[in-house]
């Protein structure tokens, strides 16, 4: 009898993690259909029932940049560094609107998926992933708009001149996602004891954006404030986007590199806060 159960071979043996740094990444891989399934759900749950479906995607950066334009351009005379005020507020929009998507749905993971999680094992990491991946398909609308944007501007005589930064165009994407996905699986795991958090978020994602260079440049941030607001990396994520893409704007191999480097620490400490609190969350949710 032991001898049979000794020779026995399970496909997945569930046991409980006993290491902080023990990640269930062999299980992610397992479980890569279930990710995609993730994806396609939540891109299809948000025209579902539309009229107009993804074209949604277009109207909130448009508007948005029209309103950034007329306020901030037009009224408060900020400078856009020369450049086409749209294509100024467009590219920060576009990175905007995709690390705050990422942050603020990341950060609820736990207290939506609280019932799931509840009845039915499958890698954690899998929620936050889906989220991230899925609102890269809503970036990448808004994203044609801003090429479609250059094109226009490019064709009406813009002055403007895009360089060899764009090569690091794959680097920022990444970057935005890793940083929205460590922020907010830090703050799932802080609101699963502290749920004021929650209510704070969205107020203080609307604070962020303005310590970072959405509706102004570097450039024309006051010299006393200058470092604090180069200390986001959102800040300088942007503007290599607007430097690369419109060739005006603040960048320096030292300043890419240090947000890189606070990036990739976030991501790596919100992957391990989010892996301690999934084995006791559902006892305080």
């Amino acid at each position: 009898m032991n001898t049979n159960q000794s020779n026995t071979h399970w496909d997945t043996i569930i046991k409980p993690q006993s290491s902080l740094f023990e990640l269930p990444l062999k299980d992610l891989w397992h479980y890569r259909d279930l990710l995609l399934l993730m994806v396609r759900r939540d891109f299809v749950s948000f025209y579902k029932q539309t009229i107009f479906g993804p074209i949604w995607f277009f109207v909130q950066p448009v508007f948005t940049t029209i309103t950034f334009t007329f306020v901030f351009g037009n009224l408060a005379g900020i400078s856009t560094d020369g450049l086409p005020q749209p294509l100024f507020y467009l590219a920060g929009i576009t990175c905007w609107n995709y690390f705050a998507e990422c942050l603020t749905k990341t950060s609820t993971v736990f207290k939506d998926n609280a019932s799931i999680f509840g009845k039915v094992y499958f890698p954690r990491l899998i929620m936050p992933l889906s989220i991230v991946m899925s609102n890269l398909i809503k970036f990448g609308v808004q994203f044609v708009l801003f090429i479609f944007g250059i094109i226009y501007f490019k064709m009406i005589g813009a002055s403007f001149n895009p360089n060899s930064l764009i090569l690091l165009f794959p680097v920022l994407v990444l970057l935005m996602a890793l940083l929205g996905l460590g922020l907010g699986m830090i703050i799932s795991a802080l609101t699963t004891k502290y749920r004021d958090l929650s209510f704070l978020l969205t107020f203080g994602v609307q604070l962020l954006m303005y310590a970072t260079t959405v509706i102004y440049p570097l450039s024309a941030a006051p010299e006393k404030y200058k470092w604090i607001i180069a200390l986001n990396p959102m800040t300088i994520i942007i503007e290599t986007m607007r430097f690369g893409f419109l060739g005006s704007g603040s960048f320096d191999w030292m300043s890419f590199a240090m947000a890189s480097l606070s990036t990739i620490i976030i991501a790596i400490l919100g992957v391990f806060i989010f892996n301690k609190v999934e084995k006791t969350f559902i006892d305080t949710v």
